[in-house]
């Protein structure tokens, strides 16, 4: 009988373990080599820039903001290996979510924002999916967002018990986004 001149299936498994173990400490070593910019480390700055947007006062004639939720909230988001900052503000509305929405797309166009569709779902109306915009170009990008929210939600989100200015007409959100370096973001990349 001739000597075997190549591995056999013993030596196969061994080989295959050895390299997916070689290719999975690759991929977890890349984790950590990120770029700066996907962290939160020096984004004060670009975090006060989001803090400080007119939009986030800007509000339909009525609107108000909770007791405990009166300020702009704004943090930097580095959760997921790509770090996201935001600022937002949480308004109780007396009257309809159209009125909210024909508010918002009035006033943020005025204010250079342009209106995205979700391509995805045209039908859903913006009463329902809320509203999003963009602004700038890349290393200056916004993202604004407008969301409708319940008192259930506040307390689920911010442990907020909603009063009664939540009992009747539109709770909202609105909250301006970008990415820590001001890369250029859509809607619904």
């Amino acid at each position: 009988m001739p000597p075997r001149t190549h591995p056999t299936r013993p030596l196969a498994l061994p080989v295959a373990l050895l390299l997916a173990t070689a290719l999975m400490t690759v991929g977890l070593t890349a984790c950590s080599a990120l770029s700066p910019f996907n962290t939160c480390d020096d984004t004060a700055a670009r975090l006060e820039n989001l803090r400080s947007q007119p939009i986030l006062e800007s509000v339909p004639k009525g609107a108000t903001a909770p007791k405990k939720l009166a300020s702009v909230y704004a943090e930097c988001v580095d959760d997921s290996g790509s770090a996201w900052l935001y600022a937002e503000r949480v308004y109780a509305f007396p009257g309809s979510r159209q009125k909210v929405v024909d508010f918002y797309r009035t006033t943020a166009k005025a204010d250079g924002w342009r209106l995205q569709h979700d391509p995805s779902d045209p039908n859903t109306p913006e009463t329902t999916a809320g509203l999003c915009f963009t602004k700038g170009g890349d290393g200056e990008a916004l993202l604004l967002t407008v969301r409708f929210t319940t008192a259930s939600e506040l307390k689920f989100v911010y442990g907020y018990d909603a009063g009664p200015e939540f009992d009747s007409g539109s709770g909202f959100e609105i909250e301006v986004g970008s990415e820590t370096d001001g890369a250029k973001t859509g809607c619904f990349d």
